[in-house]
């Protein structure tokens, strides 16, 4: 295969279109969209987001040293893509995208309740790289809707809230099933032939 060489950027896709909520009371809560994101450590759990220090929402992040985390849905794209391109200095995003703020269990930052997963986050510290500032957070609860856990067997699954992500400048939904973590080392059952 021929490669095309490239100028250094960013070219780690797909990646997650998340809304990231924030704010200590309701007059100042705000609802950013951010794609850099992601998990950087299990125990204890922490992720990140990076955002633009000319972002309405980066002040009030840094000021209360929390928010949250709302995955995306396809039936919350539009929401999605609007609180990313319009500012929450000049519009109400709760309001005008009738978006429901309730309490967490462990910040004052607003849940989204339309968000199947809401993952509530503590900075813990502030990267300041460039373009964006990375903080760096400790995940200090998830809520998750009752209706994606199977009662039978217990398992969480996401992928029935049909969410999203984001790739180059587009919104996609997931793909399909094609195996769960460890199928390439799984012993094979008797009787059946290996491919």
């Amino acid at each position: 295969m021929n490669k095309l060489l490239w100028k250094p950027g960013t070219m780690i896709y797909p990646l997650p279109a998340v809304m990231v909520s924030c704010g200590s009371s309701r007059k100042d809560y705000n609802i950013m969209t951010v794609s850099w994101t992601g998990t950087i450590c299990t125990d204890p759990a922490m992720c990140y987001i990076s955002v633009r220090p000319i972002r309405h929402s980066y002040g009030i992040i840094r000021k209360n040293g929390e928010f949250v985390i709302n995955l995306t849905t396809r039936e919350l794209a539009f929401a999605t893509d609007w609180c990313g391109v319009k500012s929450g200095a000049d519009h109400d995003k709760f309001t005008e995208m009738n978006l429901t703020p309730i309490k967490g269990e462990k910040v004052n930052a607003p849940l989204i309740k339309e968000s199947p997963v809401n993952i509530e986050c503590v900075v813990k510290e502030i990267k300041e790289l460039g373009t964006h500032h990375m903080f760096i957070s400790e995940v200090v609860a998830v809520d998750a809707d009752k209706d994606l856990f199977d009662e039978k067997t217990g398992l969480f699954r996401l992928y029935d809230a049909n969410p999203i992500c984001y790739s180059h400048g587009r919104y996609y939904e997931t793909g399909r099933y094609i195996g769960k973590f460890g199928f390439s080392v799984e012993k094979k059952q008797k009787g059946n032939k290996k491919g």
